[in-house]
């Protein structure tokens, strides 16, 4: 897979193990949602107070693991975390259409949803990407 390959299996898969590491700098593993922006960020709805929030503000070296459909086909991803702190619910919203590909069917509900659970998007920038052939 060339990096043009890659990145267009990115943007059409959705499920990600990301790797943050903790405190003791052992490696934690969540499996997310993620989508990618037109800017080419992966974006990652999360709640602040989890340990994967927690631990890419301390430490913003993170990694994904992106498997599709056939196990064979992979591409792993390392970047730098970072958080969208300001309007967040319009950067919440916009990451929910982009995972989902649609709009939310009552937007104050998820409004209101997202302020309850303490929901963040994390954005991660593509640093690397492996296996690549070329």
């Amino acid at each position: 897979m060339n990096k043009s390959e890659a990145l267009n299996y990115l943007k059409n898969n959705s499920r990600a193990v990301l790797t943050t590491i903790k405190r003791d700098g052992t490696p934690q593993m969540s499996l997310v949602d993620y989508g990618v922006d037109k800017d080419g960020l992966i974006r990652i709805q999360s709640t602040n107070p989890s340990a994967k929030s927690k631990n890419a503000r301390r430490d913003p070296r993170v990694s994904l693991s992106i498997v599709g459909d056939n196990w064979y086909q992979y591409i792993v991803v390392e970047g730098t975390a970072a958080f969208i702190d300001e309007n967040p619910l319009a950067a919440l919203r916009e990451t929910y259409e982009l995972i989902a590909g649609q709009p939310h069917p009552d937007w104050d509900e998820f409004n209101q949803a997202m302020i309850d659970e303490q929901q963040v998007v994390m954005t991660v920038e593509i640093e690397r990407m492996y296996p690549l052939n070329g």
